[in-house]
């Protein structure tokens, strides 16, 4: 990612939440803010409500070995504006906010990262395993994970 201009968007958002952002970037080309982890889901209520981002893109994780980064992508229908937004966690016990209350396309996604990752989203209406059998142990996309003979 590059250092660029800040973008509109992320500067409404630092004007809404002053103590949330902690960093930006231009990813490819999508903005992308860093935020706080407790400042997740009144920002997607935010970037939703007041800024048109309705619609839910896509959810992930990425194992740093140091935290776990959940990166959220979410579009603007009437814009056409993409923007991703993305939160560090501990690698001990990644806990997050579920960003489903505010997109409830964003499902499948934290079920997802949650299965293969195990990021905890709090306050998802049903999470549990979404590929891996139930009796599964671990999350295999970890990079501390180690198969079982």
């Amino acid at each position: 990612m590059s250092e660029v201009a800040p973008s509109p968007v992320v500067q409404q958002i630092r004007t809404k939440f002053p103590n949330a952002v902690l960093g930006e970037a231009v990813a490819v080309d999508t903005p992308t803010v860093s935020l706080t982890p407790e400042s997740v889901l009144p920002v997607a209520r935010y970037l939703k409500q007041d800024l048109g981002y309705a619609h839910p893109v896509l959810a992930t994780a990425v194992d740093w070995k140091d935290r776990v980064e959940v990166v959220w992508h979410v579009g603007n229908l009437q814009t056409n504006q993409l923007l991703a937004f993305k939160t560090s966690l501990g690698v001990e016990d990644p806990r997050v906010a579920s960003v489903t209350p505010v997109w409830a396309g964003m499902d499948w996604h934290e079920r997802e990262a949650y299965d293969l990752m195990g990021v905890i989203f709090e306050g998802h209406p049903d999470l549990r395993r979404i590929l891996l059998p139930d009796d599964w142990e671990g999350h295999p996309l970890r990079k501390d994970y180690t198969a079982i003979d």
